[in-house]
């Protein structure tokens, strides 16, 4: 393995860790749940990424290839984004939010708080 690859290396592996690290730090000192679920989601799976790619650039460095990582990447970056989502939609219609949420616009496309059906402003 060459002396580049091993400073790429273990580049990643530090950036991953201090990306884990603040992730983790985020969801402990965190006091609302909507920031708590921030701290997770981004950094870690930012830290997750970042050790994988290490995980990926050995692979390649010593001459095995595998792509078993590449696809861990990919159905992370994937998925993460949409159980937070759905987590805070949750969040949201449980009615957990500090202050009352804005009325939907009018078309009732892409509302995330829906109106009762029968307000009298359904159209």
């Amino acid at each position: 393995m060459t002396f580049i690859a091993e400073i790429a290396i273990c580049t990643a592996l530090v950036v991953g860790g201090v990306f884990m690290l603040v992730g983790s730090y985020g969801l402990v000192k965190l006091d609302a749940p909507m920031s708590r679920l921030h701290a997770p989601t981004k950094a870690t799976t930012l830290g997750v990424g970042s050790l994988l790619l290490a995980a990926i650039l050995y692979s390649f460095a010593t001459g095995g290839g595998s792509l078993h990582e590449t696809l861990i990447v990919t159905f992370l970056f994937v998925t993460a984004p949409v159980s937070a989502h759905f987590i805070a939609k949750v969040h949201i219609h449980r009615k957990h939010t500090r202050q009352e949420l804005p009325d939907p616009p009018e078309d009732r496309v892409w509302a995330t708080k829906d109106r009762p059906a029968g307000d009298g402003r359904n159209g």
